[in-house]
């Protein structure tokens, strides 16, 4: 999408979009054009009942004293209530109703921002990233253009009093878009074409963005002890890999807080092998460390005054004659040995090394693991809302301040040694799979083991990454969860100064 900044005049072609509150008058710029048709505006407003609540729009096709093909109103609600996380969802509703129109670009008239709770700037910033959000689509293999389906939006072009003021706010969020764009890609990308292999290298381009990259192969791994990570891409063809990311955007002494990933690229299950019904769904069971690197490389773009380490374990679970079984005891990086019940649970096994390389290696100041674990959490949660587990309170609050900010929201569950008990295994220090109860809280036991007292939150995102239906911010398909809510989540302790 190309994106224009132009003083605010009268465009001579295509759609414009105007802004109105609840209750109130047209915007200054909306009468000098109303004034200009003879009032026509407004009295297709007084004719539609158009109120300015939200969701409200008005569509009218340009009267002839103007060379615009169509004006189209939409409406706020309470001024007063209209945020930045309101203006994503609207940026949103204007290429759906762009895409309903079958028009490609439009321009927006920003003054009907002004007088809310946020600058026009930051609004218009908001807006913009969530029109690009909505606009994604994910056409790499279709040969063809489909049947009925709208096409994407070409061009934006925003008036306003101060084009290089809004060029600047929107500048931090567009590598925010990029990022949650191509985490999309990388989730809906089959398993034939990203795979340990081809996803590390894709990782490795992250160094022309200033982030150091550290590939580890399997021989490095079997060097340090990563027992479990290794157990688990046993039956592949496919090599396993541990990819390090290290943005260094503060001074050394700082220590940097760490986001681990699991990435499975594939997941059949191993020898516990899924149902074929939806398993071509688990191509996206690499969902948390495709966030983990989206959020490393929106940080590097925008050049954010912060230390972050990403560590992701990519490996491919399939059965083999080489597999792990049911019932192998493998040992951890840590030195802990874990029995093996279920090689479906596999991704515990790959955060367990990873977690552990991760505190040992980087002293960090905290900890957020992000993976798509249990099917149990959709149970819990359905696919309103990601569930987190935390050794500190203050940790999970911050996460769930941030998630409500960034309309990714996450709901704490449970993390005491009532359920601890019930990773314990008879054979070895502890079993990867404790049956079907409490299986998301049993898997966040698990895996609090492998963090050594580190301050850690753990993010379940199973139910969240994949839309079945279209959303206000996304298609149906991959949804990039996880990238703003993790990137809000460093704003705030941050803030969001840039490295000079």
């Amino acid at each position: 999408m190309q994106l224009n900044f132009v003083f605010s005049n009268l465009p001579s072609e295509g759609i414009l979009i105007l802004f109105c509150g609840e209750g109130e008058t047209l915007s200054d710029f909306a009468q000098t054009i109303d004034a200009a048709t003879n009032g026509q505006l407004t009295r297709a407003i007084t004719a539609e009942q158009f109120k300015g609540k939200k969701h409200d729009q008005l569509i009218l096709t340009a009267p002839a004293e103007l060379s615009l093909k169509r004006i189209v109103l939409l409406g706020l609600g309470d001024r007063n209530e209209f945020d930045a996380l309101g203006a994503q969802k609207l940026g949103g509703k204007i290429i759906v109703t762009l895409q309903s129109l079958d028009d490609s670009s439009a321009t927006i008239s920003t003054d009907g921002l002004n007088n809310c709770p946020s600058t026009s700037a930051e609004l218009t910033a908001n807006l913009v990233l969530g029109a690009q959000l909505r606009d994604y689509r994910f056409d790499k293999y279709h040969t063809k253009p489909r049947e009925g389906k709208p096409g994407r939006l070409n061009a934006l072009t925003v008036l306003c009093d101060d084009p290089q003021q809004i060029e600047d706010a929107c500048a931090p969020l567009q590598s925010l878009a990029d990022s949650v764009c191509q985490v999309r890609d990388w989730v809906s990308e089959p398993g034939n074409i990203l795979h340990p292999e081809s996803y590390a290298d894709q990782l490795n381009e992250f160094t022309k963005d200033g982030v150091e990259v550290e590939i580890l192969d399997e021989a490095s791994m079997e060097a340090l002890g990563m027992g479990a990570l290794l157990s688990v891409g046993r039956g592949s063809a496919r090599q396993s890999k541990l990819v390090v990311m290290r943005w260094q955007g503060d001074t050394a002494d700082q220590p940097p807080i760490a986001f681990v990933g699991k990435g499975v690229t594939f997941d059949s299950g191993g020898i516990s092998i899924k149902p074929a019904a939806g398993m071509q769904d688990m191509k996206y069971d690499m969902a948390g460390s495709a966030t983990v690197a989206g959020l490393i490389q929106s940080l590097a773009k925008r050049k954010a005054a912060v230390n972050v380490v990403g560590v992701v374990g990519l490996v491919e679970n399939m059965p083999s004659n080489n597999a792990s079984r049911p019932g192998d005891i493998v040992t951890s990086m840590s030195g802990q040995t874990i029995e093996i019940i279920n090689t479906d649970a596999e991704g515990r096994l790959v955060l367990a090394d990873a977690l552990w390389y991760t505190q040992a290696t980087f002293k960090p100041r905290c900890i957020v693991d992000i993976a798509t674990l249990t099917g149990g959490i959709v149970t819990s949660l359905a696919h309103e809302m990601a569930g987190i587990f935390s050794n500190n309170d203050t940790l999970a609050e911050q996460l769930i301040a941030a998630g409500t900010t960034a309309g990714e929201p996450v709901w704490r569950l449970p993390l005491t040694k009532i359920y601890d008990r019930l990773v314990d295994s008879d054979i070895a220090d502890m079993k990867n799979h404790a049956g079907i109860p409490a299986s998301s809280i049993t898997a966040a036991q698990f895996l609090q083991r492998f963090v050594n007292e580190v301050p850690w939150i753990h993010i379940d995102i199973v139910g969240t990454v994949w839309r079945k239906e279209d959303g206000d911010l996304a298609e149906k398909g991959a949804s990039g969860y996880g990238v703003r809510l993790l990137d809000q989540f460093v704003r705030d302790i941050y803030g969001q100064e840039v490295r000079k």
